[in-house]
């Protein structure tokens, strides 16, 4: 294997978004997937860009990708980044490449300054938990994840009547 990571630049979009369909698709989760060249491209490039991504390719060809934005963890006062994803294509798992990009991801972060990453993982996942937990991850299951999206996002978003 050639491998190369880099940051997603434009011309990688349309890769980035094959692995994305990729992904949603492993997760049993492509009835969800939505996501447009036009939202990414505005999402990692835009005039207010709030994500930025990194793409592996072996050679020339796409394998994996990961997507991930700033946080702060009030409590501890951290600065972070939260992983939103990461994905190695299947033939490509167990061979560095998702933990040569993590570490990209967490030198990015220190390079900024930031103290933490985070991330959240499915729990039938097992896999992909153990990989964490190797790289040190602590795994918190005192929190639940809620998510306030589409129907119930416009009502929270719309000025009281």
């Amino acid at each position: 294997m050639d491998l190369t990571i880099g940051n997603i630049i434009p011309t990688d979009v349309s890769d980035v978004i094959a692995l994305i369909r990729e992904f949603a698709a492993f997760e049993d989760l492509s009835d969800f997937c939505e996501v447009t060249e036009q939202t990414l491209t505005e999402a990692i490039f835009g005039e207010k860009a709030v994500a930025d991504g990194l793409i592996a390719r072996d050679s020339e060809t796409p394998i994996g990708y990961a997507i991930f934005y700033p946080n702060f963890a009030s409590f501890r006062g951290q600065r972070g980044l939260y992983l939103e994803d990461i994905y190695v294509q299947d033939k490509y798992r167990g061979q560095g490449v998702g933990e040569a990009m993590i570490r990209e991801v967490a030198r990015i972060g220190a390079s900024r300054g930031f103290e933490r990453l985070d991330l959240l993982v499915l729990d039938w996942n097992a896999p992909a938990l153990k990989f964490y937990e190797k790289l040190g991850a602590v795994r918190d299951d005192n929190e639940r994840h809620f998510k306030f999206t589409d129907a119930a996002f416009r009502s929270l978003s719309e000025p009281p009547a």
